[in-house]
């Protein structure tokens, strides 16, 4: 038998979340962004090794999707778009977080508390990189397509969809007022 928990953030609560995610931001510009990346994804594996609740291993997975965002060569995420997901994942750039992760049953809630927020606000670039994932497997690899008066390459025809789909995603973005004044990012 299973026991459902809400947690119910304030304003007080997210300003200290914020606070920590400029803190966390601030220590990631040292860093290199193949560091950052580098660093969630370690802390990924040592997440896969422990066993942990399926509310916080389910935030997890969202962390890693926006580390494909930056490794995948055919989505070639834009700069300005790279720093927005970088910021995201900076706070998992330090080892010690708000709730020592080694504790049973609460260490990572810190972790999908933040993931939860971040994954908020990058909704739009989330959404889009979905999308385009659906659509690039829609196409095996090896052919080109055809369409009624050319053939194009893969490559020409996933770059078109990427556009696409990049340009709404900043379009979402700025009709809902999370590109420049974005809360955590």
């Amino acid at each position: 038998m299973g026991l459902r928990i809400s947690i119910d953030l304030d304003d007080d609560d997210l300003k200290h979340f914020r606070l920590i995610m400029r803190e966390a931001r601030n220590t990631a510009l040292r860093l290199q962004p193949e560091d950052i990346v580098a660093n969630a994804k370690r802390h990924l594996q040592n997440v896969d090794k422990e066993r942990i609740p399926l509310f916080v291993r389910d935030r997890l997975r969202k962390l890693g999707v926006m580390i494909q965002m930056l490794t995948d060569h055919e989505w070639r995420l834009p700069q300005k778009d790279t720093v927005r997901v970088l910021n995201a994942l900076a706070y998992f750039t330090e080892p010690e977080d708000l709730i020592p992760d080694h504790i049973p049953g609460i260490g990572y809630l810190d972790d999908a508390i933040m993931i939860e927020l971040v994954v908020r606000e990058l909704k739009h670039e989330i959404d889009a990189y979905d999308d385009f994932c659906q659509f690039r497997l829609s196409h095996p690899p090896s052919k080109g397509i055809k369409t009624k008066t050319t053939d194009i390459s893969r490559e020409q025809w996933l770059d078109g969809r990427r556009k696409e789909l990049q340009s709404r995603m900043r379009r979402r973005r700025k009709q809902s007022g999370s590109g420049s004044r974005s809360k955590l990012l």
